[in-house]
Formats: structure tokens, sequence, C-alpha cells
């Protein structure tokens, strides 16, 4: 018997959409499993999904959005609009050359990867979103005050200045105080991932290019463009993965989505945080893998 192959991630620097991303690679498949992180997570946060889903047969990709890492960090609030959000997942993409797509995002990923798909911009097999809700379904819940209270944090982002200064105190220590205390399984998160997420924030610059998702999105308007431009129903198999300790989103934030989703699996995760890919790294992989294996053996043949 032939002995199994051991992956290892690996760094690429890709140009794309007149930029250029670190991008963590892992596996050698026909189909890309492109995976997005959120706020304040860097590409690693992505490393046991990478791993499982490389033994599983796809080429993963997880970059370092715009703003993050040593993907280029463009200077303006506007640069960080949705619009070029979801341009560099297509350049990407189209880098990659990769002709079946598996598009996965957590958190600002998950927004990004919502955009994406009901805009079409590329072609999917199926799209994986973790503890982000469709924005339509987002925009519905802040009429509810436990939504709109827990949702504080990103109205304080709107201000200049000072969210960067609160949250590089510390030499940004705070970051990964904050994830730890939100998660239900601090224990789960690793000292080297810890340490990446918060000597990123502690890049010159970082801090307001990560802040500036949140203001292009509120203050730069691009949620509400998103939502005059109106949301066509995704038509790509979808799956929702939640924890249902999530400290920043609730759970009734996700009613509503099949509204806009024609083939959709959800499955609530309970006793798990926001951080549900180390929270409950092993359900997980197996909810993503369960899902996407018809995907891989039609691509494949």
């Amino acid at each position: 018997m032939s002995e199994a192959v051991r992956y290892e991630l690996k760094t690429e620097m890709v140009a794309a959409n007149d930029l250029v991303f670190e991008v963590l690679t892992c596996g050698t498949g026909k189909t890309l499993a492109l995976c997005l992180h959120g706020f304040p997570e860097v590409a690693l946060s992505w490393r046991e999904q990478m791993l499982a889903l490389a033994e599983s047969g796809y080429r993963v990709w997880a970059p370092n959005q715009r703003g993050y890492g040593k993907s280029s960090r463009p200077p303006r609030m506007q640069d960080y609009a949705i619009e070029n959000l979801m341009a560099d997942v297509a350049a990407l993409i189209d880098a990659s050359g990769a002709q079946h797509v598996v598009l996965l995002g957590h958190d600002w990923g998950g927004i990004v990867a919502w955009c994406f798909a009901s805009r079409r911009l590329r072609l999917l097999d199926k799209l994986v979103i973790i503890n982000v809700p469709h924005p339509v379904c987002f925009a519905r819940s802040l009429r509810r005050p436990e939504q709109f209270v827990r949702s504080w944090y990103a109205a304080a982002f709107q201000m200049p200045f000072l969210p960067e200064w609160f949250l590089r105190r510390k030499n940004a220590k705070g970051i990964e105080e904050a994830m730890l205390r939100s998660s239900t399984r601090p224990e789960s998160f690793s000292r080297d991932l810890l340490e990446a997420t918060r000597s990123n924030a502690a890049e010159p610059d970082a801090l307001k290019a990560m802040v500036d998702w949140y203001r292009a999105f509120v203050c730069g308007g691009g949620l509400q463009r998103q939502l005059r431009y109106g949301f066509p129903r995704i038509e790509v198999p979808t799956l929702l993965i939640w924890g249902e300790e999530d400290r920043f989103l609730t759970k009734a934030s996700t009613i509503g989505t099949e509204e806009f989703v024609t083939l959709l699996s959800m499955h609530f995760l309970p006793g798990v945080s926001h951080w549900v890919q180390q929270d409950a790294t092993e359900q997980c992989n197996r909810l993503i893998l369960q899902f996407i294996s018809l995907e891989l053996a039609t691509s494949e043949a």
C-alpha cells in the first residue's frame, strides 16, 4: 500500500486585479477551494480546513486579502469597497486557472462570498459560508435590538483614527485577547495563529486597512449599493455553518436565508462560537467535506 501524502502549506505571491496577494497554498487537485478569511484573521486561520481539503483531493488557496499580511495594502478607504473585494476574488480565480471552484468564506470573507455568488462574477461549483448572514438577512436583523447592540463595534469603526489607536495598544495584543475571550474553546487556538493575527495587526497601516473594510461597507455605502442592486437567488449549492454562541451575530440573523438560495443546507453548532474553524475543527471539516464531496466526483469525471 502506498504511503499517504503528507501535505504542508506553502506561500506564493500571486498578481491579481493590479495587486499582489500573499496566498497560502496546499494540494494539487483539479478543483480549487478558495478560502476567504475574516476580521481580524489572516489566511492561516484556514490551516486545518486547508489540510483536510488537500487530503481529500483539492487544490486549496487561502489569500491574505487586500490590506492583510504581505498582500497589497491600498491607502484609501474606498479601495476597500465591496466591489473591489469581489473583483479580487474573480482575479484570483482567473490567476489559478481552475475550471472548477468551491468558494469558502468566514466572517468578512463570508460577506464577500455571499455578494460574489449573488453577482455571479465567476462560475462556482459550491459555496460554503461560516458564521455570517446573507446581507439582506443581516440588514433585516439590525431592526432587532439584540443584533443592533451586538453590532456596536461596527458602528464604532466608522470613527476616524480612534479604532486604530485603540486596537494598536500593547502592540495589538488586544486583537488576540478579544478572539480568545469570545471563543468557547480558547485552548484550541494555536500560538502561531494568534501571533500571526496579532503581528499582522501591528504592521504599519494594517489596522487602518482592516477597519476600512467596515468603513467602506457602511459609511462608504457598499451595503446600501448592494441592497439597491438587489440580490438574485443563488443557484449554487450552498452550505451555511453557524456556531450558536456567536457573540457578534445572532442566530436570528440567519432567518430568511432560504429566500436567497435555491439549494441551501444549514447546520447550527451548539456550544460553538464565531470562530468555528478553531472551536469545532473536526466537525467543521466533516461538514465541509461531506457537502462538497459530490462536487469533486462530478468535476473530476
